[in-house]
């Protein structure tokens, strides 16, 4: 599969339904994720800064979840698609996290907090390229 032949609107259409999902993860879970970052909301002036990451970095997984679902299982279906996002985010992501995570002393709850929004991503993203397949 070449990069072109993707679904682009699929594609899009993910990264905006994963970065609503964040939003309503992170409103939800704020208080939560503060304390488990040791910070308050006046300790982080981040500005629109981090959002514009956000979308930029949902949109390259994106990319990936229908690039990989294509490539491992041939179709892209909303089972292929969230079983791609799920071995992505066990493979990689919560990997990844457990490591940093343990480098810098953040507690547990951050890790749970913070890996459970991106398993939340990988998934919604699945769905949304598996049902505009």
């Amino acid at each position: 599969m070449s990069y072109a032949e993707v679904n682009w609107l699929a594609i899009i259409l993910a990264t905006i339904a994963s970065f609503a999902f964040g939003a309503l993860w992170y409103m939800t879970l704020s208080k939560p994720w503060l304390r488990a970052l040791g910070k308050t909301p006046d300790q982080l002036p981040v500005g629109y800064t981090p959002f514009i990451w956000s979308f930029a970095v949902e949109l390259v997984m994106a990319f990936f979840v229908a690039l990989f679902t294509v490539a491992v299982f041939g179709t892209v279906t909303v089972a292929n698609a969230v079983l791609m996002g799920v071995h992505l985010w066990l493979g990689f992501v919560i990997t990844t996290l457990i490591m940093n995570h343990r480098y810098e002393g953040m507690k547990w709850s951050l890790t749970l907090i913070d890996g459970l929004h991106i398993l939340g991503v990988l998934v919604v993203q699945g769905v949304v390229i598996g049902l505009l397949a």
